[in-house]
């Protein structure tokens, strides 16, 4: 059964920095693109920030230039750095990995990030 491990949230200060971390386990295979995701309440889910097996990069314009996404492929992880964070920034985010031939969308739990003013 695959699962998505995510760790790494918490309470921070603005300004302050986190990083966020998503293991991918249990028979996944062909992993392809990796991101993260947030979502408010009573909000859509949005893209943060995501990554292809090549190593290129997407984001959201809100954190371009303060998040940055990598991964480490023989560890099935990708981990999201954030720094300069904002109280706008504070959401749930969610790990997804896209794997298979389908591309099928793999989920987290979701990790609370909450930037204090």
């Amino acid at each position: 059964q695959v699962q998505l491990v995510e760790s790494g949230g918490g309470l921070v200060q603005a300004g302050g920095s986190l990083r966020l971390s998503c293991t991918a386990s249990g028979g996944i295979f062909s992993i392809k693109t990796m991101g993260w995701y947030r979502q408010a309440p009573g909000k859509q889910r949005e893209l943060v920030a995501s990554i292809t097996t090549g190593g290129d990069t997407n984001y959201a314009d809100s954190v371009k230039g303060r998040f940055t996404i990598s991964r480490d492929n023989a560890k099935n992880t990708v981990y999201l750095q954030m720094n300069s964070l904002k109280p706008e920034d504070t959401d749930v985010y969610y790990c997804n990995v896209q794997a298979g031939r389908a591309y099928y969308a793999y989920w987290g739990q979701g990790t609370q990030v909450t930037v204090s003013s």
